[in-house]
């Protein structure tokens, strides 16, 4: 999987959001409800390293140079010792080498080229067993089952405005092709692998397999993409409870990423007579889910940016939900 770089929910916790630089996380997380700055974090400054064989304690300030109490020497059984964290500290340094204060290559908190890291030879930190299973703006993923019954679903209602609005050039298709077909069967059925003196199809046959082609093309963008662009829903989607929302923000699509998702899997109708070409692409598109992870990403997703999350059952639209008269809307003074 391929995700762009930018400001995405960080899966190991929903409720922040992190900077993806297309191959890791960096920088500090932020809430996932406050509005992520243009472009990628600020780079942390880097730690003024004290000299080899200066003492630490002598820029502390004293009683007789900032006026105030004087500060403690540090004392008892963890004096001296380094702070605990999850890597050790560097050895301390021999002659010629540099001071233990300095920052190793790829130390976390350390700016400079490369992944930031754990220092060679320590072992990188990772998940205890599976990873958590990502939570796009804190909603789970839709199954691929869902999936699956709302684009039945809004097949079903496709076929269904086809057969009011191209039924006429459907039926006039198979009147060209019907001798053709008919007298081919007969012969199939009497054993006849003879093809002369078989009626010739209809010369507007070509032309009304276009003209079919591309009204069903226009009845399905006409159908899906207007409602993909306001809602993330069609009448599928919504009887099965999913939503597609786009990658970075929860946010409705917007026509032009509403069309680059649907013209994946809409447009290779205009292939169905290439030999059944458009029909073997848009199964590839429809499997495609099965084998992506971590966020279950079809084709037509990809290249969208978009997921399919899950809404819960309980919610309710805002838009349609009733308002209590005693709490009318407006800002609370």
């Amino acid at each position: 999987m391929s995700v762009e770089p930018g400001w995405h929910v960080d899966p190991a916790d929903p409720e922040t959001r992190r900077w993806w630089d297309g191959e890791g996380w960096i920088g500090a997380p932020i809430p996932v409800d406050v509005t992520p700055p243009d472009g990628p974090p600020p780079a942390e400054p880097e730690p003024t390293p004290v000299a080899a064989g200066a003492d630490p304690t002598a820029a502390r300030p004293t009683s007789g140079a900032t006026g105030g109490a004087a500060v403690p020497p540090v004392s008892g059984p963890g004096a001296g010792q380094p702070p605990a964290g999850p890597y050790p500290l560097p050895p301390t340094a021999g002659p010629g080498q540099p001071g233990p204060n300095g920052p190793w290559p790829g130390q976390p908190g350390q700016a400079g080229p490369g992944p930031q890291g754990p220092p060679p030879g320590w072992p990188y930190p990772h998940w205890p067993g599976r990873p958590p299973a990502p939570r796009p703006h804190g909603l789970p993923l839709a199954s691929y089952g869902s999936r699956l019954v709302a684009r039945l679903i809004d097949l079903g209602v496709v076929f269904l405005l086809n057969a009011v609005v191209n039924g006429w050039f459907v039926w006039r298709y198979f009147e060209a092709v019907s001798p053709y077909l008919r007298e081919s069967m007969r012969r199939a059925l009497n054993g006849d692998t003879s093809t002369e003196g078989l009626p010739q199809i209809d010369e507007q046959a070509g032309g009304l397999q276009i003209a079919i082609l591309l009204i069903a093309t226009a009845l399905w963008y006409a159908y899906e993409v207007p409602s993909m662009a306001a809602r993330g829903q069609t009448f599928g989607k919504r009887l099965m409870g999913v939503r597609a929302v786009p990658i970075e923000a929860d946010q409705p699509l917007g026509f032009g990423r509403a069309t680059r998702r649907w013209s994946t899997m809409g447009l290779p109708t205009l292939l169905w007579y290439c030999c059944g070409l458009g029909l073997l692409l848009q199964f590839v598109d429809a499997v495609s889910p099965l084998f992506d992870q971590p966020l279950r990403q079809a084709l037509h997703d990809k290249r969208a940016q978009t997921v399919v999350v899950q809404l819960p059952r309980d919610r309710t639209d805002p838009r349609t939900a009733p308002r209590d008269r005693a709490d009318p809307p407006g800002d609370t003074p």
